[in-house]
């Protein structure tokens, strides 16, 4: 008679074996496929597990079962143009240095949208600027609004704003609205059950209670959207929350940077919705009120970077990437949580090698210790090669923001970390011209004013017993 033994022997060689060819037939990244396969023969029954929860990504298979149709009134789907790239470089080349000419031949490439020149940028600090004009926007809607928010909480802030969508509702606007999954509440999601009670059409994004669809556990859309009537929208870091607002909440502040855009521009911000909608409730958004002609607004050339698991490229990394890579003087780096992965890590530091400033400005507590842990393990080499990192002190700063050669910025949901671009589902914009750069650049002068200098003195002083913790906790870096 076959022992228990041998059945539980056999399953584990069985799982193994699968792990094994999963990983080998789908996993690009040499060092997390040795890791997986490693966990899946060396933890009977666990190690599977924890591959089939963790290291599976179904949002890609799904994406690619359920591709987006282009809206048929939209200008703004992906693709169809001969040589994506060489009329962005002559565009921008025409005002800007070259190698900022190449970031935009590059992006077009990637992203296989155009840059789109005329429109304007304004900077909103906190919840105090920007709740605001995001509320006066929605209460002159005439048409159509687009809301999405990773955090959107039934607060005094978020009642404002289900309110004031129910205002509109009533006024015959037509509404949609994507609440994440895990951000706006995962097993219970007062916001998304009130804007049902007013009769809006609310999706929650990757949403799974069923175990064997769990993707929820580590991928989540980050991605802060909002579009009015299809021509103007706001889009930044700011969730909608009453820890982004100094007077409502004082004692755990959130300082945030969201942006208000007009011009083309923001049909690229609606088409990220739209890709979203579409995902979530299988709807297409293709009525002409979602996609109007936009005027120019301004002098700003932009372009909407979107980015997440099923990215075939790395969209955003990318971008990022060969920013730094260009950079001839100097780069700036806004991030409540700085943990690049090892390219990326890799294009900062033969930057400041090449004689570019960077300058990372980070918490110099954020509101996960853990985090901070793991940065003060990963900063050290940068440090070495005269990378300057300015902490910031309370409260808590959540911006993301990024510079180079105060001709090209770029702003949005994104944080300079691995979960943003590999897991997280983000929307940047990148700008071309002084004119975001400058009033960026302002803004981090400011931060940095506040800010005090990291040394490697101080890297080096920690105990034995912090720095291996610290280490220890960077191994988590795709997760944290």
């Amino acid at each position: 008679m076959i022992s228990l033994n041998a059945y539980l022997l056999t399953a584990h060689v069985i799982a193994s074996l699968f792990v094994t060819a999963h990983v080998l037939l789908h996993n690009r990244d040499v060092r997390a496929a040795i890791g997986w396969i490693g966990i899946a023969w060396l933890s009977p029954v666990i190690g599977p597990f924890l591959y089939f929860a963790f290291g599976i990504n179904r949002v890609t298979r799904r994406a690619l079962r359920l591709p987006m149709p282009t809206p048929r009134h939209s200008p703004h789907g992906r693709g169809g143009r001969p040589d994506p790239g060489s009329a962005e470089r002559d565009m921008v080349g025409e005002q800007l240095p070259e190698q900022i000419a190449t970031i935009a031949a590059v992006a077009a490439r990637v992203t296989e949208l155009p840059l789109l020149p005329g429109n304007r940028v304004d900077l909103l600090e906190n919840g105090d600027q920007a709740y605001p004009e995001m509320l006066h926007a929605i209460d002159n809607a005439r048409t159509c609004i687009a809301v999405m928010s990773y955090i959107f909480r039934a607060d005094e802030v978020g009642t404002a704003f289900i309110d004031a969508l129910a205002r509109a509702k009533a006024r015959g606007v037509e509404i949609r609205a994507i609440v994440d999954g895990i951000g706006g509440g995962y097993l219970l999601s007062p916001a998304r059950r009130r804007l049902r009670a007013a009769g809006i059409p609310v999706a929650r994004f990757m949403h799974y209670v069923l175990p064997w669809r769990m993707p929820f556990l580590n991928m989540r859309s980050h991605k802060k959207v909002l579009v009015i009537d299809g021509v103007l929208g706001f889009t930044g870091g700011l969730n909608l929350a009453t820890e982004n607002t100094r007077i409502l909440h004082r004692r755990r502040q959130v300082r945030d940077v969201h942006f208000r855009i007009a011009g083309p521009v923001v049909g690229q911000l609606m088409l990220t919705f739209a890709e979203d909608w579409f995902f979530t409730r299988k709807e297409v958004l293709d009525d002409p009120m979602w996609w109007p002609d936009v005027p120019s607004a301004g002098t700003v050339m932009a372009r909407g970077v979107s980015s997440g698991p099923d990215d075939r490229l790395g969209e955003l990394e990318s971008v990022m990437a060969v920013a730094v890579c260009e950079a001839k003087h100097r780069i700036r780096i806004v991030s409540p949580y700085f943990l690049p992965d090892q390219r990326l890590a890799s294009a900062l530091l033969l930057a400041a090698l090449r004689g570019v400033r960077v300058e990372l400005i980070i918490p110099d507590q954020s509101d996960h210790p853990v985090v901070d842990w793991a940065m003060r393990s990963h900063l050290e080499e940068f440090l070495q090669v005269g990378i300057v990192c300015h902490m910031t002190p309370l409260p808590f700063d959540h911006s993301k923001l990024s510079t180079v050669d105060g001709a090209w910025s770029l702003l949005g949901s994104a944080n300079w970390d691995v979960r943003s671009l590999r897991l997280n589902f983000e929307f940047n914009v990148e700008c071309y011209g002084e004119e975001t750069a400058a009033a960026i650049d302002r803004l981090i002068d400011g931060k940095i004013a506040r800010a005090r200098t990291l040394t490697a003195g101080e890297l080096a002083g920690r105990s034995l017993p912090v720095r291996l913790r610290d280490a220890a906790t960077r191994l988590m870096l795709p997760y944290l």
